[in-house]
């Protein structure tokens, strides 16, 4: 089975975002092998971008050999549901290699964070908080595996 990984800047606080984020974790992992990391939040009375700059340093720590870092990001890649299936299967059929998922805080990621990455992509045009895109990301991820095993639940 391929693996998923997530690294993730907070823990949610929400409770729709808990029970949506277990949902779709629950409905994802028949198709990935999924693995997360929780980096806690930079201190809230450090200036925006130190505590992005602290937030990277946990993110990348928690990075691993082999790991390939796709960030979400409001400059990143438009895509569509197939084209996200696509590159879902591009990325987990590499040999000894692992996508791994990064969504910030509510002030967004590092520079640093955003140089190690290799792939950029956004969920939308619009801003959305940082738990309710952790959320939308699992349901895409869900949509791709199932447009991957041709599964009835994505329509064109």
């Amino acid at each position: 089975m391929s693996k998923i990984g997530f690294i993730w800047v907070g823990k949610l606080k929400e409770r729709f975002s808990q029970e949506g984020c277990a949902l779709y974790w629950k409905k994802l992992s028949r198709f990935f092998k999924l693995d997360e990391a929780v980096v806690k939040d930079g201190p809230s009375k450090l200036p925006n971008i130190d505590r992005n700059k602290k937030e990277g340093e946990g993110i990348l720590a928690k990075v691993g050999k082999g790991d390939v870092l796709i960030i979400l990001d409001e400059h990143g890649e438009r895509l569509t549901s197939r084209k996200l299936a696509k590159l879902v299967r591009q990325w987990t059929d590499a040999p000894n290699q692992r996508p791994v998922f990064v969504i910030g805080g509510p002030f967004g990621l590092s520079d640093e964070v955003k140089e190690a990455a290799r792939h950029a992509i956004r969920l939308s045009d619009m801003t959305l908080p940082h738990e309710l895109a952790r959320l939308v990301l699992l349901e895409q991820l869900y949509r791709a595996g199932t447009i991957l095993k041709n599964m009835p639940y994505h329509h064109d």
